[in-house]
């Protein structure tokens, strides 16, 4: 049950609680006080009858009757012990008010109808129940308003939450000025944490840029230098290191410029075949182009590079093939450096729709659940890797609108789908509007 409803909830038993509440009070006071009365009238009639019985030895015109029959059989026994008391009690003639006294050995009695009194209480009860009913039936949508308004607040409240977790850092609330209000607290605070997050993030893609960018300089002099030692062994790994090195400050460079938001598509359409065989080329390691065919079998295309895929004239894709062979590569680099072979690229029936997949241990829970995070590779082997390239590949992809899911297959492996934006619908000739027409010349 959602908040809303709760505190409809909540208002509808308070009301139809305090409703019963006072129709009990009221009830029971009402009818205490007609009890009241009745009785004190019985005993006053009471009384004066017997000052008449003791004058007279009758009865007759006093209201009081000797041993009637109808007096009940508590006050009956009270009487016959020397007693006089007041009963209330509901015979065959409706409810009645008895007064009873001893009168010369017999039992002087006295009763007071109360069955209008009964019926006025039975009326009353009925109107505190329909007053009750109209005041939960006012009451109520006036709840209903309140708490929608709360819970409208509350979901904007984390629609932008979710929003900020998504990496919306420019999301906030904005509530309005409020004293005394929670709910605005709560949208406050959650504003404050957007914003110190966002300069914190900020500060830290500024870092990591100025950091690249001052490194680039005196690297490029160092991969000069490295060039220039003489051949061996050490000259080698200086030259590996150094290449280590600059493809790291280039990837620290490219996830600066992703994260600020500063790198735009050209998207047009293009072949996907001779895209997807340049980034594999491009990665100078094995990797199986697989195409889904109409049957949607899975066999592997022409390995010499001659099949439809292959040609210009291919299957085309709403794309931009920098980005998306970046993409590619980096998927592959990450599934021979971290899987096992073979490594497989495959295109699914729908001709948007790439995947790649290695035969390893599969993707580690913590980057199923959230997601490439730079600098961490899941593996316990320390060197392999700096944890960029999927980050990269994750940037790009939504540069180009497409988007990039981890998983691992059921048998084994890893397993990155790559699922690429569809074309975006040509206006038809017909739909254009008609050119102005020329008007006349004047010399």
């Amino acid at each position: 049950m959602t908040l809303r409803w709760r505190i409809v909830a909540l208002v509808a038993a308070a009301t139809c609680a305090a409703a019963a509440a006072v129709g009990v009070l009221v009830h029971h006071a009402s009818r205490d006080r007609e009890l009241s009365q009745a009785r004190d009238g019985a005993r006053t009639t009471l009384e004066r009858a017997a000052l008449g019985y003791a004058r007279t030895g009758g009865v007759q015109g006093s209201g009081a009757v000797l041993d009637a029959p109808g007096l009940p059989g508590g006050l009956r026994r009270l009487v016959a012990k020397g007693h006089q008391g007041t009963e209330f009690a509901t015979g065959p003639d409706g409810p009645a008010m008895w007064a009873a006294r001893p009168a010369d050995g017999q039992v002087l009695s006295v009763r007071v109808d109360m069955s209008t009194a009964m019926r006025n209480i039975s009326a009353l009860d009925t109107n505190i129940i329909l007053a009750g009913l109209m005041t939960t039936a006012v009451v109520l949508p006036l709840g209903v308003l309140t708490a929608e308004r709360m819970s409208r607040r509350l979901r904007l409240a984390a629609a932008t939450a979710r929003r900020i977790a998504a990496g919306d850092l420019d999301a906030r609330i904005s509530p309005a000025a409020r004293p005394h209000d929670e709910i605005a607290e709560i949208s406050g605070a959650v504003d404050s944490m957007a914003a110190a997050l966002q300069e914190r993030l900020l500060d830290e893609q500024r870092f990591t840029a100025d950091v690249a960018h001052e490194l680039r300089t005196p690297l490029m002099g160092l991969v000069t230098a490295a060039e220039l030692l003489p051949p061996g062994e050490a000259a080698g790994y200086v030259r590996d290191r150094v290449r280590v090195l600059s493809t790291l400050v280039e990837e620290l460079l490219e996830i600066s410029r992703l994260d600020a938001g500063a790198e735009e598509a050209d998207l047009s359409p293009c072949p996907l075949g001779p895209v997807l065989d340049e980034a594999i080329a491009g990665t100078g390691l094995s990797a199986r182009l697989r195409t889904g065919t109409a049957e949607g079998t899975g066999q592997p295309d022409s390995a010499d590079g001659t099949g439809p895929w292959h040609s210009a004239d291919g299957p085309k894709v709403w794309t931009d093939p920098r980005r998306l062979t970046r993409i590619v590569a980096n998927l592959v680099v990450n599934a021979h450096r971290h899987g096992r072979e073979p490594v497989e690229v495959t295109v699914a029936v729908d001709g948007r729709t790439v995947t790649v997949r290695d035969h390893g241990t599969g993707y580690p829970d913590d980057l199923l659940e959230k997601g490439p995070q730079r600098f961490r590779t899941g593996v316990r082997e320390r060197g392999r890797g700096h944890g960029l390239g999927l980050t990269i590949a994750v940037g790009q992809a939504q540069v180009i609108g497409a988007t990039l899911e981890f998983g691992n297959a059921p048998d084994g492996g890893a397993v990155a789908t790559l699922r690429l934006p569809e074309e975006p619908e040509r206006p038809e000739l017909s739909d254009l509007p008609e050119p102005p027409e020329p008007g006349p010349i004047h010399g």
